[in-house]
């Protein structure tokens, strides 16, 4: 059974049902038709396609869906920034009160020559270097001024100069406000950018925009400006502030900042976090200095309370005790090998008297030499008549040999 409803009135009402389901035909009624548009959203989810198509001139944007019975039919390689003209069917969803595109096809318009062209330049300036994590340079930990290249009055502008001002309120900015986008913005950053980095007090640079669409990206993308970026001799921060169409200038940049927000925390140091480590850093210098003092002091207590400091006096008395045991034994030490030596001397002189040709002569017996000295030996060596010296123990006497003297014993 149908229900007709008559016009809605303040006094009668249409369920909301009625509204959702009056929409839903007249969106029905207009059937499927061909659109063109920018891809600026694409994610799968549960084999489905759920996505966003911007109008290339004006801001007006639709979702679509590109159900998985159909993504078969549809080119593999599509994804966001694609330019494509899609065969649809306006979808109203009564429940949830949603308006959604069902795609039944699509294809790319001219295969996106810009994207191509683009794609191009940047396998060319990867193949240069360009891109290298070696050319990267590091940021000044805190920098004296800072360049700041952005849109006039912009958000970006305002967010990057609050937060860093609030991180460290001393910092210093000299801005360049230029075109972000637009046919006159590639040669206003470009000349920012050499201007900023001849600067010699500028120690960085942040150039920043709040983000945007695919084509109002393409400024940082132009090679004129991104090998400007590359040859700065100043270290530059691209915080452009779109995460999936990334432009050639985050590859060349020194660093990649996600917002503004995030370039003015990158670049600045929190005032309250060095702060805090200073204080962190004097703590530890005191507890360590108040260890090292303490264990000074104990070694020195130590060292005060041994003997020898405690009684300066006691070290010498033990010194000298000892020094006057040494004395007195080397004493009788010396003495005793001089008392040993003495009579060593008297046995060896006895000795030498008991041989001494002295002994004999004092035991009665006399020594006769010759004239010449020489000692007789022999009776027949002194004829008769030969004077010879009687040596006795106490003087000599002169004698003659007679004749009876001079002849051998046996011949008596």
């Amino acid at each position: 059974m149908t229900i007709v409803h008559g016009p809605a009135t303040i006094d009668a009402p249409w369920p909301v049902a009625v509204l959702s389901t009056k929409i839903k035909g007249w969106i029905d009624r207009l059937g499927t038709v061909w659109v063109e548009g920018e891809i600026t959203q694409w994610g799968l989810s549960g084999g489905n396609v759920y996505g966003k198509l911007k109008d290339l001139s004006v801001d007006a944007t639709v979702g679509f869906t590109v159900w998985s019975s159909v993504k078969a039919k549809i080119p593999a390689d599509l994804k966001q920034g694609d330019r494509v003209v899609a065969l649809v069917k306006p979808n109203y969803w009564v429940k949830g009160g949603t308006l959604t595109m069902q795609v039944f096809e699509m294809r790319h318009v001219g295969l996106g020559d810009l994207l191509e062209r683009l794609e191009r330049l940047r396998q060319t300036l990867r193949a240069e270097g360009l891109f290298d994590p070696s050319r990267k340079r590091p940021l000044p930990f805190l920098p004296h001024r800072i360049g700041l290249i952005t849109g006039r009055d912009s958000d970006a502008e305002k967010d990057v100069l609050r937060n860093a001002q609030l991180r460290w309120p001393s910092v210093e900015f000299r801005v360049a406000n230029t075109a972000v986008q637009g046919d006159r913005a590639v040669a206003e950053v470009t000349a920012a950018i050499r201007e900023l980095d001849a600067d010699p007090l500028v120690d960085v640079i942040i150039i920043a925009r709040g983000g945007g669409d695919f084509q109002n990206l393409l400024v940082f993308s132009d090679e004129t400006l991104v090998r400007t970026a590359a040859a700065c001799s100043t270290p530059i921060v691209s915080a452009i502030g779109h995460e999936a169409d990334r432009p050639l200038l985050d590859d060349v940049a020194d660093l990649r900042a996600s917002t503004p927000t995030d370039a003015a925390k990158r670049v600045v140091p929190d005032v309250a976090e060095e702060l805090n480590k200073v204080q962190q850093v004097r703590a530890r210098i005191g507890m360590r200095m108040t260890s090292l003092l303490s264990r000074e002091i104990d070694r020195l207590e130590q060292v005060r309370s041994r003997p020898v400091l405690a009684s300066p006096v006691s070290l010498i008395d033990s010194r000298a005790e000892e020094l006057s045991r040494y004395v007195g034994r080397s004493t009788e030490l010396i003495e005793l090998r001089l008392e040993r030596a003495a009579e060593r001397l008297d046995d060896l002189r006895s000795h030498l008297r008991s041989l001494s040709p002295q002994r004999t002569l004092d035991r009665g017996y006399a020594i006769a030499q010759l004239p010449g000295g020489a000692v007789l030996r022999h009776a027949g060596d002194a004829a008769p008549g030969t004077k010879l010296l009687l040596r006795l123990a106490d003087g000599s006497l002169p004698t003659t040999a007679d004749d009876e003297a001079a002849m051998p014993r046996t011949a008596r």
